[in-house]
This record gives C-alpha cells, sequence and structure tokens, in this order.
C-alpha cells in the first residue's frame, strides 16, 4: 500500500508522527499543554501508527520548524513582518501556505498589531475620533494599554468612553475592517476579520483597574449621574473578594478591624487558601485559634450569604481607599508608596 504524501495526511496524523519522532520524554511534556480531550485524540492516533516513514517524519519535522519560526516571526512583529521574513527565506508560495495556516488556526485578533505598538503613538491617531471609535480600539486592547490611553483622554470624554465600552456588544467585520485600514496606514498591519464579542462591563473594569486612581473617580462619578445602575456594577467588580491578596499588611489588619467578625467568617468560609493565609498571617495567633474553630464549627452555610458577606467587606475596603487610609495597587503610578 503506497503511502500518503505529506499533503494527504490530516492534522492529527502529522501531530501524531510529530511526537513519536520526538520521543516520550518530549512527548510527554507537551501532553502537560493540552486539554484531556486532545490528549485523548492524540493517544488515540498514535496507537494507530504503526510504522513511521523516514520520508514523512523528516517533512513532518521541518513543517513543524516552519510553523514554529513563523509563529516566533509573528510574535515578534506581526503577521506582516513573519510573511516579508518566510518569503525571503521558503518563497511566496509556500510562505503564504504558512501564514495561511497559521492565521487560521491562530485567529488573529482583530487589530493585533495595536497591541504591539505605543500607546501614545494610539492616542496621538484616535483622541479626535469619534466616542464609539476610540472605544472600539481600546476595547480590542491589552487593559493596561487602554487604561493608560483612557487617563490621557480628556476628562470630559473619558465617562462616555467608558460607558460605552461597558454596553459595546459584537461589531460587524465591515465597520472592523473600515477603522483597521485606518490604524493600518498609521501603523501598518494585516489582520484577520470576524464577528468578534468584545466590550462589556468586565471590559471596561479590566480598563479601569489600569488608570490612575484620578482617573477612576472622574470617571465613575460622571457615570454615576448618567447610569447608576451600571457605575454601581463596575464598582462591584472593580475590586473583588480575591484581591484581598494584593493589600499589604498593614491595609489588610485595618480591613480585618473595621468589618464584622460575622462576615470576615463567611467570606473566608470558601476564600482559597491564598486569601485564608494572608489574612489570618495579620491576626493574633488566638484571634486565628477563635476563627479556625468557629469556622469548623460553623456547618454548611449558603453560597448566597457568603457572597454577600464578601460584597460588605469589599465596601468596607473601597470605603477605607476612598478615606485614604488603605490603597489598592493600581495602574497609573500614583499609587506608588515612598
Amino acid at each position: 500500500m503506497a503511502r500518503k504524501t505529506n499533503e494527504e495526511l490530516t492534522g492529527k496524523q502529522k501531530a501524531a508522527i510529530l511526537l513519536i519522532s520526538l520521543g516520550p520524554d518530549v512527548a510527554s511534556s507537551v501532553y502537560k499543554h493540552l486539554s484531556e480531550e486532545d490528549i485523548e485524540k492524540l493517544t488515540l492516533q498514535i496507537s494507530s501508527v504503526r510504522t513511521v516513514d523516514t520520508k514523512a517524519k523528516d517533512e513532518i519535522l521541518e513543517e513543524f520548524h516552519q510553523i514554529a519560526l513563523a509563529q516566533d516571526f509573528i510574535s515578534q512583529g506581526g503577521i506582516s513582518y513573519a510573511k516579508t521574513v518566510l518569503e525571503k527565506a521558503l518563497g511566496e508560495d509556500q510562505a503564504a501556505s504558512i501564514i495561511n495556516r497559521l492565521t487560521s488556526s491562530l485567529q488573529v485578533r482583530p487589530f493585533d498589531f495595536a497591541r504591539k505598538a505605543d500607546p501614545g503613538q494610539i492616542l496621538n491617531f484616535i483622541q479626535g475620533e469619534h466616542p464609539q471609535t476610540i472605544s472600539l480600539i481600546l476595547s480590542y486592547l491589552d487593559p493596561a494599554q487602554a487604561g493608560q490611553i483612557l487617563s490621557e483622554l480628556p476628562p470630559e470624554m473619558q465617562a462616555d468612553i467608558a460607558r460605552r465600552i461597558a454596553l459595546m456588544d459584537s461589531t460587524s467585520p465591515e465597520i472592523i475592517s473600515e477603522v483597521e485600514q485606518i490604524l493600518e496606514r498609521k501603523l501598518s498591519a494585516t489582520v484577520t476579520q470576524d464577528y468578534t464579542q468584545t466590550g462589556g462591563v468586565e471590559a471596561v473594569v479590566e480598563v479601569l483597574n489600569g488608570v490612575d486612581r484620578s482617573t477612576e473617580r472622574t470617571i465613575l462619578d460622571a457615570l454615576e449621574i448618567q447610569d447608576p445602575d451600571l457605575a454601581e456594577e463596575i464598582k462591584k467588580r472593580m475590586f473583588v473578594f480575591e484581591d484581598i491578596v494584593t493589600l499589604d499588611n498593614r491595609s489588610i489588619q485595618r480591613v480585618i478591624r473595621d468589618v464584622e467578625n460575622e462576615d470576615l467568617l463567611l467570606g473566608l468560609k470558601v476564600a482559597s487558601e491564598e486569601v485564608k493565609d494572608i489574612v489570618f498571617k495579620n491576626m493574633s495567633a488566638r484571634m486565628v485559634e477563635t476563627f479556625k474553630d468557629e469556622m469548623e464549627y460553623m456547618g454548611p452555610v449558603r453560597l448566597k450569604d457568603v457572597e454577600e458577606a464578601q460584597s460588605r467587606i469589599v465596601a468596607v475596603i473601597r470605603r477605607l481607599e476612598d478615606a485614604g487610609e488603605i490603597v489598592i495597587a493600581r495602574g497609573g503610578g500614583d499609587d506608588i508608596i515612598v
């Protein structure tokens, strides 16, 4: 029976031959990064391989090497850069084949090039654009990038932009393409288009977590007037109970003093070990012993009660921060203590 050519082999067959060729030690390391479903599929495929043709093995190893190089080039300078380098090394046809395979599997997000650009460059370009355009671009950037840019926009625009990001749902590829083409002339990049879910409350929370405290206050104060429910929803998510681990010891000790013991008991009931450890670390030995005993004898509690207790603790933390009693680390540099 004639062997299949490299082009006729499926992706799973190639992956199985690749792992067999790399040996059990490397294959087991690769397995650690795969999902259970992928492991099952690969293992089934590997078990069906009887012999590995030397020529097929060499071709698959070379193909893997080329794809790995292409991915590295993409991470260095984007798809356009990778395409240019590969064309010089392998020729236009082979380079196009590799890039097409990679972009379909990587599903490169719109505005990928902008995430590699300097925030100052992006700011210079977008500050004269319509607020909806600015919101669309910021919603695709890394939160730290978007937060830095949002901080530099005029104060009267900040709350409007934050609100638009929070209320954004999906954007058509035509609109994304139009905005990208304008950006492409400035920053030069090639991206793929697709309907992409972006924006929403979580997106604006991530952005606001990257701005300085002054900008955050300005935006939230304005939102409380424009859309009180949205402002409250954002504030609830700005700092969650598990974020207690980011506070310094002095702040945690202050929080322990100000919250109700019953709330702290309930809040710690289902908290991670990391949270429990850092809270107990800031209690006296006697208080730790008392808390652990009471938590042990507390018995089952309703999740709703736990969540409500944690919300009350978070409210105390935010009140203490507003009063300047504690500091919550965030972007923008205004929380550096010297």
